[in-house]
């Protein structure tokens, strides 16, 4: 499947059907899960800096609420289209379930160009997207949270009008908030924190020891940026980190063979994780092409950015020396070419495990928002350690134990628990 037919969201199904066979569903729990039980499609109409009224497309879909409220990001991007945000919805399901946490999938977006918009023009569209789904959304039916392009800032937005508009205080409607309006500590650091807790227990037990290792990531924004840092704080090399450049509508792969310094490299990113390509090199950065990330000798590959960069194309430009590809996005990995690696003896750490730290800081901050009572930085980062690192371990134990795949397992116990919550409900 090429990038031109790529859908997500077939993709989603595909991985599904698998595992309702696997597990002898009933017709009813397929009929249920397969697809969203609700999905909203809106139009923002947003007055713009110049007087002009623009109309943006808005998404927001909700897969499954059986185990709790859904939970998922909104997302700011020119190409969000609907089966994305279906398939990120169904992933989120499972991820919760895998997490074992009582929340459901969801997922949202506006389709539009984050770039090109003012603050005061974001802002509009915050607000405007929460006018529209107000009524559907809530602390006990859907939480929001931050995702490509939006920030903590546009989280606190949607908050205010979400309370203005129901006349509450409801800080438990929203996560990812800045740290002092409710937002959790260590929050921004999770998700890339947990994809790296989850490479130390693969190195752990293939007996490898970090300090022995090094890696090439694809994406520096706030996922792949904690996750380099926390590497290279366990002693691992990071050889390569890609990014793409709006100005010219590109990506690039910034190496340095001896190993690349992420505060330094922060200096010259800007807030979407762009790098800056000239002040890199003058840095000392060899500047390659953006699909270079792929083909170093490494012994751990991260892709950190966009769904289907592993694809049948290109997996046989995956070094030999690769042993452990960690999923920081969704769907990165194609199932052909992971079948392929997997036959090549590479430990492909998937996505709803790989990235769940989010998510269960996510459900840290609505617990602390809901009892109003807030947790330092340390004993956030300290129990999202503990809760990940129990995770895969009872997985990979899983795992082994019946001879299949991370993946595989993954989904089974996710799947498992969704159709146990809605039997016990009475839904199927």
């Amino acid at each position: 499947m090429n990038a031109i037919t790529y859908n997500p969201f077939e993709i989603a199904q595909e991985q599904f059907d698998r595992v309702a066979d696997a597990l002898e569903l009933s017709q009813p729990a397929r009929e249920l899960l397969r697809v969203p039980i609700r999905e909203f499609h809106f139009s923002i109409p947003v007055r713009m800096d110049d007087g002009e009224t623009r109309v943006f497309r808005a998404y927001r879909i909700q897969h499954n609420d059986a185990r709790g409220p859904g939970k998922g990001g909104i997302r700011f991007h020119p190409m969000g289209t609907v089966d994305t945000m279906r398939a990120l919805a169904m992933w989120n399901t499972w991820r919760c379930a895998v997490a074992d946490l009582p929340l459901g999938g969801s997922m949202g977006c506006v389709v539009c160009e984050p770039h090109d918009l003012s603050s005061g023009e974001q802002e509009r569209i915050c607000r405007g997207w929460v006018r529209q789904i107000a009524r559907n959304v809530g602390p006990e039916w859907d939480v929001p949270s931050p995702d490509l392009m939006t920030s903590p800032r546009h989280m606190l937005w949607m908050l205010d009008e979400y309370e203005t508009i129901h006349g509450i205080r409801s800080p438990g409607f929203i996560t990812g908030k800045p740290t002092d309006m409710g937002g959790s500590a260590g929050r921004k650091e999770a998700t890339g924190y947990g994809l790296m807790i989850a490479v130390r227990e693969a190195l752990r037990e293939m007996e490898i020891k970090p300090s022995e290792t090094t890696a090439s990531f694809q994406g520096f924004g706030n996922v792949g940026q904690y996750a380099v840092q926390l590497y290279r704080r366990m002693g691992g090399v990071v050889k390569c980190v890609s990014s793409w450049n709006q100005t010219d509508h590109t990506s690039y792969a910034f190496v340095k063979k001896q190993g690349i310094d992420p505060d330094e490299l922060t200096t010259i990113t800007n807030p979407f994780g762009e790098i800056n390509k000239s002040q890199a090199i003058r840095l000392g950065y060899e500047c390659l092409p953006g699909e270079a990330w792929i083909e170093q000798n490494v012994e751990i590959l991260v892709p950190a950015a966009l769904e289907n960069q592993i694809t049948l194309e290109n997996v046989d430009q995956v070094h030999g020396s690769v042993t452990i590809i960690a999923e920081g996005a969704d769907g990165a990995t194609n199932p052909q070419a992971e079948e392929i690696l997997v036959q090549r003896g590479v430990k492909v750490i998937p996505d709803i495990l790989a990235n769940a730290g989010g998510v269960v800081c996510s459900y840290f901050e609505q617990v602390q928002s809901n009892m109003n009572y807030y947790w330092k930085r340390d004993e956030v980062l300290g129990k999202l350690d503990v809760h990940l690192t129990s995770t895969y371990v009872d997985l990979s134990n899983f795992a082994r134990s019946r001879r299949i795949s991370l993946r595989d397992a993954v989904y089974l116990i996710a799947v498992d628990r969704v159709v146990r919550a809605s039997y016990d409900r009475g839904w199927v």
